[in-house]
């Protein structure tokens, strides 16, 4: 019986070291933050879209590019990372193929219906056909932040003179429909 109680105490003593408070410490170990050093400036890719569109009575080629231009100020994000800028030409062809309207946009065409963080930091991101609206073609076009899913829509609308008018955009959305027809036949274009 000596031999099953000093087995007892034996096992005893051992759960109640186990259990022995174990001394704490107030430091923290991290992992060590590797800083992201920018890279070489950040291009997106050129975009070409061309639709046909029924527009005065008449069908007309819209040819929508959009390239990034080394010729425009880079923008820097909150890292340093610099992105190159894009420029979007327009043009609208005649059934011949003639051009009836041709314009080029940047961001500093859009700078007053934008606020500062996104005239310092954004860059002109997209700009696509929408619809045919009596006289006028309209287009959705942003500004954004580079690599957020931040930005400013903008609703650009030309008319058969080839005027431009810009808004911001209340509604985010773009039916990019080219069936739309107002049937007229004004002079212009």
């Amino acid at each position: 019986m000596n031999r099953q109680l000093t087995i007892l105490a034996l096992a005893a003593l051992a759960a109640l070291a186990g259990c022995k408070e174990k001394k704490q410490t107030e430091d923290i170990i991290a992992p060590r933050m590797e800083v992201v050093k920018p890279s070489g400036p950040i291009r997106m890719q050129p975009y070409n879209d061309t639709r046909s569109v029924q527009w005065l009575g008449k069908e007309y080629k819209v040819e929508v590019s959009r390239t990034p231009s080394d010729s425009l100020p880079k923008v820097k994000d909150e890292t340093g990372q610099q992105f190159v800028d894009n420029r979007i030409t327009l043009v609208v062809r005649r059934a011949d193929g003639s051009v009836a309207i041709q314009k080029s946009f940047t961001k500093a065409t859009f700078e007053s219906y934008v606020d500062a963080a996104y005239r310092k930091g954004g860059i002109l991101e997209g700009f696509v056909f929408d619809a045919v609206d009596g006289q006028q073609l309209e287009f959705a076009a942003s500004i954004c932040l580079p690599q957020t899913d931040e930005y400013i829509p903008l609703e650009v609308k030309i008319d058969n003179f080839g005027n431009v008018k810009i808004e911001r955009d209340s509604q985010m959305d773009t039916n990019g429909s080219s069936d739309d027809n107002d049937g007229d036949d004004d002079e212009g274009v």
